[in-house]
């Protein structure tokens, strides 16, 4: 089934409406990081309690870091369960970025540990041993999906902070890997790690004028 987006938004309108067919267990999953010219696509899966609300909370994108973090801390601590799931920048050169995202999704819902009854997706379908809704801009209308995207998210972020540390020449805790204008001088001047995707452009245009790729540490 997939649904497209309303004026009205009740976020808990999809919950509710499972709750009332007797199901429970409903997982929420998101992605992150399509977009970034390195490292991997997080996905997560979260399981509310019934009748779980959080005010404030919504798409993480519309919300602030501190705010990110705050709910992160507070989801972390009142879920059910919650499984992440993370592809790395070599499997989306191999498969493609829209393939990963699913990849890591599915990685997310099974490394939840519980299986949900129903999963409710952003946007995208899966293909699951399970029942799913796939709800278009579903992180902005689902408060289990904008959980999702907001453990996603932190968890990605946090992933380019601790890379910043290693090579803050690159100022990955400010762009988080996003092709701002000083991510890319950052390129010409100090090179390719090789934790980019190589597939992207424009990432494969200086490969192929010659950029050196260095190798991560981690």
């Amino acid at each position: 089934m997939i649904v497209s987006k309303m004026e009205t938004v009740d976020l808990l309108k999809y919950e509710h409406e499972l709750n009332e067919q007797g199901i429970k267990l409903i997982a929420g999953v998101d992605e992150v990081g399509r977009g970034p010219l390195c490292g991997p696509v997080v996905a997560a899966c979260v399981i509310l309690p019934v009748g779980y609300d959080l005010p404030g909370l919504n798409d993480s994108k519309k919300l602030t870091e501190k705010k990110r973090d705050y709910y992160y801390d507070i989801i972390s601590k009142d879920a059910v369960a919650i499984g992440v799931g993370i592809v790395d920048e070599k499997r989306i050169d191999e498969i493609n970025i829209y393939q990963a995202s699913k990849e890591a999704m599915i990685k997310a819902i099974n490394n939840l540990t519980i299986k949900p009854e129903h999963v409710l997706i952003d946007a995208m379908p899966l293909e699951l041993d399970v029942a799913t809704t796939s709800i278009i801009h579903g992180d902005a209308l689902s408060l289990t999906i904008a959980a999702a995207s907001v453990i996603a998210k932190v968890t990605r972020d946090r992933m380019m902070y601790d890379l910043d540390k290693i090579y803050p020449e690159y100022g990955f805790a400010k762009h988080k890997g996003y092709p701002t204008k000083a991510h890319l001088n950052a390129l010409q001047k100090f090179g390719i790690l090789s934790n980019y995707r190589f597939t992207y452009k424009p990432i494969s245009d200086l490969i192929l004028n010659g950029v050196e790729i260095r190798e991560v540490h981690k």
